[in-house]
């Protein structure tokens, strides 16, 4: 797996370093939605759950009766009563790895999950036994992973574009984290704030009384191949109602924009795809900016595009999107091209920007933060 933007995204600095778990992380194509691969019960038994890092609690579709609330959490109380799922405990495992080498399972045991109904299945990637939830709350994987080490929430997270080369996922440690060619990514991060929002969501409610649990991070400007895109700057902003802002999503498969902020991008992007000889030719859905892949030269960061920057707290630090995660390749009865891989989100988001999975690809993010409940 191969790795470029490096990013730190914290609330709390955590300076200690803790022997960490890892998790494998692979990719469903058909839907570009992500599992974690993890061991249940006791003997331990391979599960895969659908990665969502914005989900407060993980769920399981088949629990074991047995175990419903028979560790009294105040939580997960709270949460049946508010939201309906039973919860249960069981044990949950994972290698424990020197940030170099899987080694042997280690087993976090009473891990809380909440039960879900069956139906959830249909909303769940192939082979997916449930959900694991990574969000910023004290019932998530890492927080409950943390809880051995550290009372902060401390992650890392690697996505992988390829199929042949999983990601995977480091819980409770602040590194090292080390990859071919024997590098470790701790050691070469960017560094940028996690920002609160002040309202939770969920799917179809909006909480006004509790924070988000979701992880959003403050981006202060677009630039397309160095130059500024031009579009109301206070959408960047997170607005007392929880309006706004950019949030990170793992089971949103492409970047969302705010319908000014994407009309802005898209044209900056095909003016300076000009310069390159670059013409725009009938899109394919879900997109609307395309180009016949044999006029796009290939490079080893991707098609040879304009470059996207998201600038952060200042031009100093950057995260800068090549080809390879800003553009996807679409065969489709005889139509080969390149789209930009960036949708329309509306005029009226939740969140302004919510950066999806293709654009996460390839890249590692170092979470540290505390839980939000």
């Amino acid at each position: 797996m191969s790795t470029s933007v490096l990013f730190c995204l914290l609330s709390l600095f955590l300076g200690a370093a803790f022997p960490a778990f890892l998790a494998p992380i692979t990719t469903d194509l058909p839907s570009k939605r992500y599992m974690l691969r993890i061991y249940l019960k006791a003997p331990p038994q391979p599960a895969n759950l659908l990665l969502d890092l914005s989900a407060s609690f993980s769920t399981l579709v088949y629990c074991s009766h047995s175990h419903y609330s028979s560790f009294g959490s105040p939580s997960c109380k709270a949460r049946s009563a508010s939201r309906g799922p039973v919860c249960s405990s069981d044990s949950l495992s994972m290698p424990v790895t020197d940030g170099r080498n899987p080694g042997q399972l280690g087993v976090i045991p009473r891990f809380v999950f909440a039960c879900g109904k069956r139906s959830l299945l249909k909303g769940l990637v192939k082979g997916a036994a449930g959900l694991a939830g990574l969000g910023r709350s004290n019932l998530s994987v890492p927080a409950q992973v943390s809880s051995f080490s550290s009372e902060n929430l401390v992650f890392a997270l690697c996505l992988s574009g390829s199929p042949s080369a999983p990601g995977v996922a480091f819980f409770g440690s602040g590194g090292p984290y080390y990859f071919l060619p024997e590098i470790d990514l701790s050691k070469h991060l960017n560094y940028t704030p996690l920002l609160s929002n002040p309202t939770g969501s969920g799917s179809t409610v909006i909480n006004y009384s509790n924070p988000s649990n979701e992880y959003f991070i403050g981006l202060t400007a677009i630039k397309v191949n160095g130059k500024a895109v031009e579009f109301n700057q206070t959408l960047l902003s997170i607005n007392e109602n929880g309006f706004g802002g950019t949030k990170l999503s793992t089971v949103t498969p492409y970047t969302s924009l705010h319908s000014a902020i994407y009309r802005a991008l898209t044209e900056a992007f095909v003016n300076e795809s000009a310069a390159l000889n670059l013409t725009v030719t009938q899109p394919v859905k879900p997109f609307k900016v395309c180009y016949n892949a044999d006029e796009v030269m290939t490079t080893g960061v991707g098609p040879a595009v304009p470059t996207v920057d998201f600038v952060l707290q200042d031009d100093d630090v950057i995260w800068r999107i090549f080809g390879w995660n800003s553009m996807v390749r679409i065969f489709r009865d005889g139509v080969d091209v390149y789209c930009l891989g960036f949708l329309d989100g509306g005029p009226n988001p939740r969140s302004s920007i919510v950066i999806g999975g293709h654009q996460m690809d390839d890249n590692c993010l170092h979470l540290i933060s505390s839980p939000i409940d």
